[in-house]
């Protein structure tokens, strides 16, 4: 079992978090403050790199299912890189 040093989030990742706090921001402020913070916990909750399951589509990557959004991360030498963030849901007109 490889243990997790550390989560790095890339650019992609943190401009799709940006995206997805914008589009709920005008719905909910604290419904979106609720989503962002269960997106960041999620991440921060990784220990080891085997805790969630290879994604079904993208096999390089493992996913960790959000609420209605779909993290994808990899690892190289014990670091995590959060890859990108996206809906999940089927009648979303734009994939965040």
């Amino acid at each position: 079992m490889i243990k997790v040093k550390k989560v790095i989030w890339t650019n992609t990742a943190k401009d799709q978090l940006k995206t997805i706090y914008n589009y709920y921001k005008e719905k909910s402020l604290q419904g979106v403050i609720n989503v962002k913070n269960d997106i960041l916990d999620s991440t921060k909750s990784i220990h080891f790199v085997e805790q969630y399951r290879k994604d079904e589509i993208e096999s390089e990557f493992r996913r960790i299912i959000v609420r209605d959004y779909k993290i994808l991360y990899i690892e190289e030498k014990e670091v995590v890189y959060v890859a990108r963030i996206f809906s999940t849901k089927r009648d979303s007109v734009k994939q965040i």
